[in-house]
């Protein structure tokens, strides 16, 4: 069941089946770690089930598992589709707090949900701080910045 959760593609006609799954498996004593907890809120997050996803990364906490960048990267990128501006820089501050180094895929993903949400200005805040932290943006970034000032 580990290798069928591990690599099940979430389309979204399958998340309901994938997500029951998971909890059959931990009602029989299955203890998952980060990565199979990433794999099932990734696809609640493309699914834009962001509310299901953040009950799932609770859970992922109170089993004392510790996120990982992946799991927070993935966080960010769903509540950054939503545009859900404030919870992603707040999810960034919960980041830093717990240990886990943001890296470029964080800046780029969350100054990508700036910009697509039509907010330049915290987008090329985000740009700065990246760039202080020797960060750089990725060049589909410095396009949509360029089409937004232009």
């Amino acid at each position: 069941h580990l290798c069928l959760l591990a690599g099940w593609p979430m389309q979204k006609w399958r998340l309901n089946e994938a997500v029951a799954t998971f909890e059959d498996l931990e009602k029989k004593g299955f203890i998952p770690n980060v990565v199979i907890y990433n794999v099932i809120i990734d696809g609640l997050c493309e699914a834009g089930k962001i509310k299901d996803a953040a009950n799932m990364f609770s859970k992922l906490l109170s089993r004392g598992l510790q996120p990982d960048c992946t799991t927070y990267n993935i966080m960010m990128k769903g509540i950054c589709k939503k545009g859900l501006l404030t919870q992603a820089n707040q999810l960034l501050g919960k980041m830093e707090k717990h240990g886990c180094r943001p890296d470029w895929i964080t800046y780029n993903t969350l100054i990508r949900g700036f910009l697509n949400n039509n907010e330049v200005q915290g987008a090329l805040q985000l740009i700065d701080v990246m760039t202080a932290k020797g960060f750089q943006a990725d060049a589909q970034i410095a396009s949509l910045v360029f089409d937004l000032l232009s």
